[in-house]
């Protein structure tokens, strides 16, 4: 099946959050409708979490079936289970904890005080993802995956120079060195990712202009992690003005 990149403009954070929340949806409703179920995976970071926000104030929001979707992460944080920084916790307070979800079709990474230590953690979500699998491989059929990306082009907790971007076959990685504090974290790796039926890229503000622009020039992924992250059928760019100051306007879509 042919990926398509796209990258779709958005005047300002606020417009962003309200147009990828209004089109998650509406897809999802979409996928529903095809195939009875559907995969999700969340990112952390504001952007992501004024996305979630945005769904939950939504009018529409309840079009949604929720006991027929499932939520994943793409990479957490080593830190307690209650910690403010933890995604899941940013995530449960932005939408999970205010819709009808059924709290088996929530998947979180282990958390640092429950009893595990970190390559533990890892093996155990990919077990969860292997439990859900599809058949003939190890992993659960993505359909959307939510993905922030940093300034330096990292993805979940994948970052430029360091081993986790360059690992082909686990499905979790248990990241110890992570530039970017704390420097213990769980992630899904890139061919986890690259599994996905759509990538939903979500980034905004000047710091994400050069990491953008580059990914889109065909950086490499060592260098720019998000240059190595392609959905099986999209991979979509929502940005703002301000992140799209170095994309080139034949690259850019008024809709899609």
């Amino acid at each position: 099946m042919t990926n398509e990149r796209r990258v779709l403009v958005h005047p300002d954070r606020a417009a962003l959050a309200a147009s990828v929340a209004a089109r998650f949806i509406t897809t999802t409703v979409d996928i529903l409708h095809e195939q009875g179920e559907i995969n999700v995976v969340l990112a952390g970071g504001s952007v992501a979490n004024e996305v979630l926000e945005a769904i939950n104030a939504s009018a529409a929001r309840d079009t949604i079936d929720w006991d027929l979707v499932t939520f994943w992460w793409g990479d957490e944080r080593w830190v307690p289970k209650n910690d403010p920084e933890r995604n899941e916790v940013q995530a449960r307070m932005a939408l999970l904890d205010h819709i009808a979800v059924p709290e088996g079709n929530i998947h979180p990474f282990a958390a640092s005080d429950e009893g595990t230590d970190l390559d533990s953690a890892a093996a155990g979500y990919a077990a969860q993802l292997q439990a859900a699998s599809i058949e003939g491989t190890a992993l659960p059929r993505f359909d959307i995956t939510f993905l922030g990306v940093g300034p330096d082009g990292h993805v979940a907790s994948l970052f430029p120079h360091q081993p986790g971007i360059r690992e082909s076959e686990a499905s979790v990685l248990a990241v110890r060195d992570s530039p970017k504090p704390p420097a213990e974290r769980l992630s899904l790796s890139r061919p986890a990712l690259n599994s996905s039926r759509c990538i939903w890229m979500v980034l905004a503000g000047p710091d994400k202009a050069s990491a953008l622009g580059l990914a889109l020039a065909g950086a490499s992924r060592d260098e720019v992690p998000v240059a190595g992250i392609k959905g099986r059928r999209y991979t979509n760019f929502f940005v703002d003005r301000q992140a799209a100051a170095e994309v080139p306007e034949n690259l850019t879509a008024s809709t899609f």
